[in-house]
């Protein structure tokens, strides 16, 4: 964990880096905004930001989002400005700490901050046999291709990887490559020089040198362009960069860890992704068992769900009834790990006490699975008929409108993530993504990550 704390480094801040530091994180200080923005650019792989509500929070996230700088932020304040705090959650910091520092306090967040990377849960012997193949790989230097359905855990193994493996005390860096434009995908991988174009109003080193030392996550790496494919390929057999914008090479030392959700080896036969980068990519190869595959897991999974949510919000620990546990299952699970995840969490705001009962736990989707799987999107009329929308209501829609309300409304039902949708869709990120950036330019209110609301359709 690398915490950079922004802001004068005296009292109760000080005394903050200090807790952080005795609990495992590597902390480094910044007095101002322009400073830390350098921090982010230079590709030190800092985990969390913790800064100062005397300082323009919202400047800095501002600009955090305007680079696309995947790292969270929280403010800190002395305890009784109530009015701080609130800028600050408005702001977009993910918490607020109240000053003078209590420590359990500081090491809630820290932990909050890391521990979806950390967990890996694996009791059925599907997913025991996994762990062991990656446990084999990791010390090697060799590049690994982990395949499985979206939401089976592939980042999650990555990083199990990684911190199993010889560089352990480098970076882990993820990119995912199906969730940045083709335009800036290359800006993202190998960094660029000010002025290399619109809006580059720094130089910013990218995923790769971030890396160096360490191992770099592509994540979904078969929605690349094949434009990027061939840089990328060059990249890798000669251990050197271009950033964008600039004129000399740049050695770099990583390790290529690589996830799909596709079957690689059609992707090739379909001209979709390169051969040879495949081949450099898939010299360790793993496959992640679908939940359906590794059942021995849902009981340990729901529990630990149901504990992270639970403390999360705030609430008392929750107990999974036998009724309730028999549904989870029961259940086809076409989302995997992030469809229980989702459904958990769902459960321990609806449960009325302290046991999660069979009426709390919403399963949505069971109707969609075999019709949406088989057809993608041309079975969309069919799919909602299966889901039991009356016969006579689908009359005067055009198949544009039917197809638009099953993407939001199953956008909905995963809690706004691009990815489960897809999954469940039967259709790529890449052709989601278009088909929301078509419903957002006439005007439909998309849901975003974490909401559940009605989209505004008009």
């Amino acid at each position: 964990m690398r915490l950079l704390i922004v802001g004068t480094m005296e009292g109760p801040i000080a005394v903050a880096g200090k807790i952080a530091h005795q609990r495992g994180a590597k902390v480094s200080h910044i007095d101002t905004i322009s400073g830390a923005m350098n921090v982010l650019r230079s590709g030190q792989g800092i985990d969390l930001v913790m800064v100062d509500v005397r300082c323009d929070v919202a400047d800095l996230i501002n600009q955090i989002k305007l680079e696309r700088i995947n790292v969270p932020t929280i403010a800190c304040g002395i305890g009784n400005d109530a009015d701080a705090a609130v800028r600050a959650i408005k702001a977009g910091a993910k918490e607020y700490i109240p000053l003078p520092p209590d420590a359990e306090l500081i090491a809630a967040v820290l932990q909050a901050v890391t521990e979806e990377s950390h967990n890996i849960i694996a009791g059925d012997p599907a997913m025991k046999a996994v762990i062991d193949m990656a446990e084999k790989v990791a010390p090697s230097a060799a590049s690994v291709l982990i395949t499985g359905e979206s939401g089976t855990g592939k980042e999650v193994l990555a990083r199990h990887i990684h911190r199993k493996s010889n560089r352990a005390s480098g970076n882990f860096v993820a990119v995912n490559c199906a969730a940045i434009p083709d335009n800036l995908l290359e800006s993202e991988l190998f960094g660029h020089e000010k002025g290399a174009f619109t809006g580059a109003v720094a130089r910013r080193l990218g995923k790769f040198e971030e890396a160096n030392g360490g191992t770099l996550l592509l994540d979904e790496m078969s929605e690349m362009d094949m434009r990027l494919q061939a840089k990328l390929l060059r990249a890798l057999q000669e251990r050197e960069i271009d950033r964008v914008g600039g004129n000399q090479p740049i050695k770099v030392d990583v390790r290529i860890i690589a996830t799909s959700n596709r079957n690689m080896e059609e992707e090739v036969r379909n001209k979709r992704f390169r051969e040879d980068l495949y081949f450099r990519l898939n010299v360790m190869s793993i496959r992640i068992p679908t939940l359906r595959e590794r059942p021995l897991d849902i009981k340990p999974l729901s529990e630990f769900f149901a504990g992270k949510f639970a403390e999360a919000n705030g609430l008392s620990a929750k107990t999974i009834s036998p009724e309730a546990m028999q549904a989870l299952q029961s259940h086809h699970w076409r989302g995997n790990v992030r469809e229980l995840e989702n459904t958990m969490h769902r459960a321990v705001l609806m449960a009325p006490d302290s046991i999660i009962g069979p009426d709390a736990v919403v399963l949505t989707g069971q109707s969609l699975n075999n019709s949406v799987a088989s057809g993608g999107m041309a079975n969309t009329a069919q799919a909602i008929m299966n889901a039991g929308a009356p016969g006579g209501s689908l009359v005067g829609k055009t198949v544009a409108d039917v197809e638009r309300d099953l993407i939001i409304d199953t956008l909905q039902h995963c809690l706004g993530n691009r990815t489960h949708a897809a999954t469940i869709l039967g259709i790529s990120i890449r052709t989601l993504r278009n088909k929301l950036k078509e419903y957002t330019d006439k005007g439909v209110n998309i849901p975003m990550p974490g909401e559940t609301g009605r989209a505004n359709i008009g």
